[in-house]
């Protein structure tokens, strides 16, 4: 008997994503149809092995015809942002930006990092009802991003505003308005990194702005020469308000919608955060599960080159293929019977929240250390925390955004 199809257009709903609860569509599509065809015109993939296969395969599985859904049939002069390159033009763009997210940098915040988190969590009562959007994780990454650009932290409400304009169904902001405040954030960033060029300062920001952008063999990267910076081979305008962009907005959104929706589920699971307060080693191995578990970028696009097959579905060359990370993972077939539990002591956890590949997020580290340190704290100060209200959700299909959640910590 043929299995019914689920509903695959939903995933471009946005109430399926309001409600906060697509998981049971994503179940019955790795069931049944884990490869499935969607009226937009775009492949849905939502099983876990092939995801992660598709991500380690960008000759097959190309980023620069778009990575929204809302682009397919999209071109641009260049790209708008380093997810949207394949190697080797990808490769030679994350070379220029990967030296301020190695490691021993990361650690050279974690002292700035702890500073500012502490600010905040300090202002939390104990026992009072607070809504930890506005309270915490709305500030504390855009603080954390303005260090890292050399700029002024107090203006973090205003990145806040440029950010959420980026991310589709982030904002209730018409389109002319989403557009004005596009153009605000490309004016500032490029004005910063003009200035960085006159008189470079110890922040990445300099580091990019003073970038060029030649391979090491001397080759000029994917755009003509006509598409150059100021100097032969220095990075373009274009190219460096892809990256500042990129960094704004992935830099922040991400982290604060897995510190909104970790800590959101922690209360909805006392027992968890209690394991948490015993043992405090299981911190790290809570933040890959709140990782897993709240999937903060939902999906990603690629596209096929080449005709090929993703399990056993054929895919003619030019089709989109949607990741839906968000289903890989809870896959039973990679997390077990429990993937639908949150457990803060699992391990082996192959979450693919980071992405996967040549795409593996930069800022993967530096945003472990913020929750790491967030729960930290929170745990020194808190026996207990318990939901106040429902967790409101924005609409995005691409974002796992929180637009409120009302928790009460308790000493």
């Amino acid at each position: 008997m043929t299995a019914v199809r689920p509903d695959v257009e939903q995933l471009t709903d946005p109430a399926l994503y309001q409600s906060g609860d697509p998981f049971a569509l994503y179940a019955a599509l790795r069931r049944t149809h884990p490869v499935a065809w969607h009226g937009r015109g775009f492949w849905a993939v939502s099983t876990h092995p092939e995801v992660a296969a598709i991500g380690t395969d960008p000759e097959t599985f190309c980023s620069e015809r778009g990575i929204l859904v809302d682009e397919i049939g999209s071109t641009y002069d260049s790209p708008p942002t380093m997810m949207h390159t394949d190697p080797p033009q990808h490769t030679r763009y994350r070379r220029l930006v990967q030296p301020g997210f190695k490691p021993s940098m990361v650690r050279l915040m974690e002292a700035g990092v702890t500073k500012k988190a502490r600010v905040l969590i300090d202002r939390i009562d104990s026992g009072e009802p607070v809504d930890i959007v506005p309270a915490l994780s709305i500030p504390f990454p855009l603080q954390v991003i303005c260090e890292l650009l050399g700029v002024d932290g107090e203006q973090w409400p205003r990145f806040y505003e440029w950010s959420e304009a980026v991310i589709p169904g982030e904002s209730d902001n018409p389109p002319e308005v989403r557009a004005r405040l596009q153009g605000e954030m490309w004016e500032y960033l490029i004005g910063v990194a003009n200035a960085r060029r006159v008189s470079p300062a110890d922040d990445l920001v300099s580091v990019l702005a003073t970038a060029h952008s030649r391979s090491e063999g001397g080759s000029q990267r994917g755009p003509g020469p006509e598409d150059a910076g100021p100097e032969d081979g220095q990075l373009s305008e274009a190219e460096l308000a892809m990256f500042l962009i990129q960094l704004l907005v992935a830099g922040n959104e991400t982290t604060r919608n897995l510190l909104s929706g970790g800590l959101a589920v922690l209360a909805d699971h006392p027992k968890q955060w209690a394991a948490l307060r015993a043992d405090r080693a299981l911190v790290p191995t809570a933040v890959e599960e709140l990782l897993r578990w709240t999937t903060p970028v939902i999906s990603f696009m690629r596209t096929a080159t080449r005709p090929t097959t993703i399990g056993r579905q054929a895919i003619a060359e030019g089709d989109p293929v949607l990741l839906l990370y968000a289903s890989a993972n809870r896959d039973e077939s990679v997390f077990g019977p429990d993937a639908d539990r949150l457990r803060v002591d699992r391990n082996p956890n192959p979450q693919l929240s980071f992405g996967f590949g040549p795409h593996f997020c930069l800022g993967a580290a530096l945003a472990r250390l913020e929750a790491r340190t967030v729960l930290n704290l929170l745990l020194d100060r808190f026996a207990t925390l318990e939901p106040a209200g429902p967790v409101v959700r924005t609409p995005s299909p691409v974002i796992a955004g929180v637009r409120q959640a009302r928790l009460v910590f308790t000493s």
